[in-house]
């Protein structure tokens, strides 16, 4: 909801655009758009999730996140130049990118912490999703940041979002293949470290995994599985938490 009181929805524009063209209109001008986008809402409103009015806090955490993920592509890359051939004469200087990186790491990871705990609703959040085997301080706070509608959607549309609703192919060589595609790269490449993790430590997930791979699924579809799996108990359980606290109020 904005300030005046409308309903806003922050439409995708590939969907937009695939919408358009599939009603034929090739042109593109102000006015087409306009028609165009106002057709698409008329039809869609009631599936299209609400924008909402973002938290200063929480855009200060997707920054904090944001530049983490950086850091951490970086420390990676450098590690791999350090053991590449031939980086013998300047491994000293790269050692010295790689502790500077990883001290910047650490300072950065304890700011999230510090505005994590002294925000109530986001402290919250990061309760739940902590209690959540698999789920650890990075994926709760990358979670937070980066995919703040947790809670407020239905599992098909919280799994779609992630990247990890399963789309069936039955044309070609695909042969019914179900993969997942779309939706935000950067939470589905913490969710699949998280899913790493719960394949092992978490019971339920654990026997999941374990299952899927005795039927002849391969482990990354597996692994998929159990992404899509945390994405929507993560949003269930951000769900209850969100109903007793308005039913408290």
């Amino acid at each position: 909801m904005t300030a005046m009181g409308l309903a806003v929805h922050r439409a995708d524009a590939r969907k937009v655009k695939a919408f358009i063209r599939s009603h034929g209109v090739l042109g593109k001008t102000d006015a087409i758009d306009a028609r165009q986008l106002a057709l698409y809402a008329k039809e869609r409103h009631e599936s299209l999730p609400l924008w909402q009015e973002p938290n200063q806090n929480r855009q200060q955490l997707q920054s904090l996140v944001l530049t983490r993920q950086d850091m951490v592509a970086d420390r990676v890359a450098w590690n791999n130049r350090l053991k590449a051939p031939g980086a013998e004469q300047a491994q000293a200087h790269m050692r010295a990118i790689l502790s500077c990186l990883q001290t910047r790491i650490a300072a950065i990871e304890a700011e999230i912490a510090e505005l994590l705990k002294s925000t109530p609703d986001l402290e919250r959040a990061r309760q739940v999703l902590a209690a959540i085997p698999g789920i650890g301080p990075a994926t709760a706070a990358t979670l937070i940041a980066l995919m703040p509608e947790l809670g407020t959607l239905d599992r098909r549309q919280a799994a779609a979002l992630a990247g990890l609703a399963p789309h069936p192919r039955q044309s070609g060589a695909s042969n019914g293949y179900r993969r997942t595609k779309g939706g935000r790269p950067l939470v589905k490449r913490a969710v699949f470290m998280a899913a790493l993790s719960a394949s092992r430590t978490n019971p339920q997930l654990r026997q999941t995994y374990q299952r899927l791979i005795a039927a002849g699924k391969k482990p990354i579809v597996a692994l998929t599985a159990i992404m899509r799996k945390l994405i929507v108990i993560a949003n269930a359980k951000l769900r209850d938490t969100q109903l007793k606290g308005n039913q408290t109020v």
